[in-house]
């Protein structure tokens, strides 16, 4: 394996990670911003409120992108097993 077969893996598992976590990662912030500017309007200081919104919306955004989360931990598994197979 060469430096360059390194960075390849390296780069194909960064995007993998944010193929995964970037869609979740971005639900729970537009969530949070949205849920923290109607408590500041409304002057609920309610530290739980925040969860339900959270959840509901990530559970439904992961729902929908599985599909997309599957078939990029797919190819990233066959590039390694090729990888591991050429030896």
């Amino acid at each position: 394996m060469t430096a360059t077969d390194v960075v390849d893996i390296t780069r194909a598992a960064l995007m993998v990670i944010i193929t995964v976590c970037g869609p979740l990662l971005m639900t729970a912030l537009i969530v949070g911003i949205a849920v923290s500017l109607v408590q500041a309007l409304t002057q609920i200081q309610e530290q739980t409120l925040t969860f339900v919104p959270k959840l509901a919306a990530m559970g439904v955004v992961l729902l929908m992108s599985l599909p997309m989360i599957g078939h990029a931990m797919s190819d990233f598994t066959t590039l390694i097993a090729d990888r591991i197979i050429q030896g």
